[in-house]
């Protein structure tokens, strides 16, 4: 394990329109900071003057993470290494995902033996360092399954059709066994589908920054199915926004949706990247369906409208055209350097 600060800056924020509440002085661990959730949420909490640990299994590039953000090298199952990352925080925020949907259907045990013993390890933990509140990213969209009705509230029944949205509910219920039994304190995000910088576009998660690298690299768009399938997007700063709102959050509800409340199918989605990129035409490319796959999901964001007076600001076309300027950006970065697009 290894420890630096990182002399870097800000890069290309979007900016949601919702200033950042006052964080100054709170200790914030995010485990999974090196990925495209954490490191938005690294620089957005040092932003809001939070004194914050990225905790990641590889040293994020020094030029995407905030300069005042502290970086620890570590793997999530290496208990010692957590332990000492642990160590006198306040806040801990747990990203850490085992796979995808679609892939983690391949070896279920795998998935179901990763994250969830490794989240037990995390909540014992911080238990012994008495930490005030947990904040796990959730999925949104894996956790439910095939819904029953459309949009799908907090209430609805959880049947996920794959082991990556198994894992994700172990590691609810995991968290509320540990209230009931130890009294720590949790918040859980149930995300849709973020887009925004730091999202690569070369792994097999998210449409939108997987489309925008394709198209950028002269790749056509690969349509799995019918491209019927709806989603509920929305851009990663009013996922930001929304861990912020959850750090001070005493409410009664443990669970809260993140999404835009809006369904686009994949078909729409072209449709809205087409004016984004101003092209008449996106080359594209079918694939047989995917058994991960549901045929719609969208989020009821009413509870987390009510209770933390969050709401999605940023529009659609201003998320798109600039996550394209940042990819664009990157891409000519890498290729400069010399180093493969898919670095992280």
């Amino acid at each position: 394990m290894s420890e630096i600060r990182p002399s870097a800056r800000l890069v290309d924020p979007v900016g949601s329109g919702q200033s950042a509440s006052s964080l100054s002085g709170l200790r914030c661990l995010v485990l999974g900071g090196g990925g495209f959730l954490g490191l938005n949420l690294c620089n957005r909490l040092a932003e809001a003057g939070a004194e914050v640990t990225c905790f990641s299994r590889s040293h994020p590039q020094a030029e995407v993470l905030d300069r005042r953000v502290a970086r620890v090298v570590g793997q999530f199952a290496d208990r010692l290494a957590l332990a000492n990352a642990v160590d006198r925080q306040d806040i801990v925020f747990h990203l850490i995902a085992g796979s995808v949907p679609e892939s983690s259907n391949r070896d279920p045990n795998a998935e179901l033996s990763a994250a969830p013993i490794a989240t037990l390890h995390l909540l014992e933990i911080c238990r012994a360092a008495r930490i005030k509140k947990l904040v796990f990213s959730s999925s949104g969209g894996a956790i439910y399954g095939i819904p029953r009705a459309i949009p799908i509230s907090e209430q609805a029944p959880t049947d996920p059709i794959s082991a990556y949205g198994i894992s994700k509910l172990m590691i609810e219920k995991s968290l509320h066994l540990y209230r009931h039994l130890h009294g720590i304190d949790y918040q859980i995000l149930r995300i849709a589908n973020p887009y925004g910088r730091f999202q690569l576009g070369t792994k097999h998660q998210g449409l939108i920054g997987s489309y925008i690298y394709r198209v950028l690299t002269d790749q056509p768009l690969e349509v799995w199915g019918t491209g019927s399938v709806v989603r509920d997007f929305l851009h990663i700063d009013d996922v930001s926004d929304a861990f912020l709102g959850a750090v001070d959050y005493q409410g009664p509800h443990k669970v809260l949706n993140v999404g835009s409340g809006r369904g686009l199918s994949v078909h729409q989605v072209i449709t809205e990247l087409k004016v984004a990129f101003g092209r008449d035409d996106l080359p594209c490319v079918h694939r047989p369906s995917r058994a991960a796959d549901v045929p719609a999901n969208v989020l009821d964001t009413a509870l987390i409208r009510s209770e933390l007076g969050w709401q999605p600001r940023v529009p659609l076309q201003t998320g798109l055209t600039g996550t394209i300027a940042w990819m664009r950006a990157h891409l000519a970065q890498s290729l400069a350097a010399g180093t493969p697009t898919g670095a992280s």
